[in-house]
């Protein structure tokens, strides 16, 4: 497996992203074609609304509740590391971390993450600030 840094972990699924969008997006472009060439533009027009309807409904499923249980696993992970490194609980001043902060941090070492919490809530870092800020780069190779 190629080593992870902020460069590539952006993570594709290749069913997903490179065969049924493609695909779907192929079937919605002819029903819109044929709906404007065709005598039974109501039958296309319709076909039409349900390719968009579908494409709608994939994108959101997919990325809802997958996306939702990863963020929460991300989160308990960093209490879990936060405690393990000093001690002390997360939730003392999480409240003042946002959610993409929070989920910056899953990248950096233990030997890294208190310094870069503390300069997070200093300077108020972005994630992105804050993944490039990471020198030993954690790879994450189990997201969705």
């Amino acid at each position: 497996m190629k080593v992870q840094t902020y460069s590539n972990h952006i993570r594709f699924y290749t069913w997903h992203h490179f065969v049924y969008y493609p695909v779907l997006t192929a079937f919605l472009v002819a029903s819109i074609y044929f709906a404007y060439h065709t005598d039974e533009t109501l039958i296309w027009s319709f076909i039409s609304i349900c390719f968009v309807f579908l494409f709608c409904l994939a994108f959101m499923l997919r990325q809802h509740y997958a996306l939702i249980l990863q963020n929460r696993i991300i989160r308990l992970e960093l209490r879990y590391r936060y405690f393990t490194l000093t001690g002390k609980r997360l939730e003392e001043f999480e409240y003042k971390l946002s959610d993409d902060q929070i989920f910056a941090f899953r990248f950096a070492p233990d030997n890294e993450l208190l310094e870069l919490i503390e300069d997070a809530i200093k300077n108020n870092l972005s994630g992105d600030a804050i993944k490039k800020a990471i020198v030993h780069w954690r790879a994450d190779y189990n997201r969705v």
